[in-house]
């Protein structure tokens, strides 16, 4: 016979549907915040037959596997939750309310349709006039399309920006102000400062939100020719920050205004110049590049052989697989253990 114990007042909320729509009924308990209060209701709950903790993103993945939500969308969530600039919210906002999945499904829908064309020439057409003319109206439409992803690659890349943030390295010869510079714009001292030339030996990051966007500024040691091993490895490394960096600021003095305005200046043009035409769809994550990556290349190689049918057929499949994946309407497990393990176990 089960016993009842006193744990502390609460609010209980039933909610036919929760707030992110993931397709089934939700009660949500509100206990005052006390570590050992939440720990005790927890406790609780959970001796209950068939009740227990929720993996990380085990919600929001029910929503995904009820198809209340796609890859995307989801992926937007844990920007969302994880957002540090008010750009990263903005985008993520956008994301996780489905712009991406309307334009990457509007697109797969051009491919299939394609398809649809195609294979219907194969099965059903004999007359070699009728599959070269299919062929040729088929080809202008999967250019176009193939165009479109490729300004997508390119203009697309501010929103692995805005969510990874902007890298700017600080270089210059020894002593000419490029610590003061970090610590100005960090607001702490975040590197020495001295007179004394070569203070500064290896890489010194600062995370910082620079006009609304996360920007990676990293402090180098001073460019010069030495004998000092210790030193000449930190100007190697100062040479590798500057080759990887987005932004590279050449500090050869000490007009410390001068290099911020600068600094401001180059983000913004960086991060809001060359948009994509279609407002908000920007390419968020790797793996979203790579899958636009693959279709661009198939329907590359389908121009090259629109008018042999079977081989032509195998590229759009192809090319509509990469972009399913992107949405999630083709996956593996091993794609979604990954994306729904970076939320937190609330969502």
């Amino acid at each position: 016979m089960r016993s009842f114990m006193f744990l502390g007042k609460v609010v209980a909320l039933n909610m036919s549907t929760s707030p992110f729509d993931a397709g089934e009924d939700v009660a949500e308990l509100h206990v005052h915040g006390g570590p050992a209060v939440v720990r005790a209701v927890l406790d609780a709950v959970c001796s209950i037959q068939g009740v227990r903790l929720a993996e990380p993103g085990e919600f929001t993945r029910r929503a995904f596997e009820l198809g209340k939500v796609d890859l995307t969308e989801a992926e937007g969530l844990a920007d969302l939750l994880s957002s540090e600039t008010e750009a990263q919210r903005k985008q993520a906002l956008k994301q996780s309310t489905g712009l991406q999945r309307q334009q990457y499904e509007s697109w797969r829908r051009t491919l299939l349709q394609c398809l649809a064309n195609v294979e219907a020439v194969i099965d059903f057409g004999e007359d070699e006039g009728i599959a070269e003319e299919v062929a040729e109206q088929v080809l202008p439409r999967v250019h176009h399309l193939g165009q479109q992803l490729r300004q997508h690659l390119v203009s697309g890349r501010r929103g692995e920006l805005v969510r990874s943030g902007v890298r700017a390295a600080i270089v210059g010869p020894p002593n000419v102000g490029k610590s003061s510079i970090l610590n100005y714009l960090a607001g702490r001292k975040a590197a020495i400062v001295s007179a004394i030339p070569g203070t500064t030996r290896d890489a010194i990051e600062v995370i910082l939100d620079i006009a609304g966007y996360k920007v990676i500024v990293t402090d180098t040691a001073g460019m010069r020719e030495t004998l000092d091993p210790v030193e000449a490895e930190g100007v190697a490394v100062a040479h590798e920050t500057a080759q990887q960096a987005d932004l590279v600021l050449c500090k050869t003095g000490w007009n410390m205004d001068l290099v911020v305005k600068v600094l401001e200046r180059g983000i913004r043009d960086i991060m809001e110049s060359g948009q994509d035409s279609q407002e908000g769809l920007v390419i968020t994550r790797a793996r979203h590049r790579q899958h636009v990556q693959d279709c661009t290349e198939a329907l590359q190689r389908y121009e090259e052989v629109h008018l042999q049918l079977e081989l032509a057929a195998e590229e759009l499949r192809g090319a509509a697989r990469a972009l399913g994946r992107v949405t999630g309407v083709i996956d593996t497990e091993d794609l979604l253990d990954a994306i729904f393990n970076e939320f937190c176990i609330g969502k």
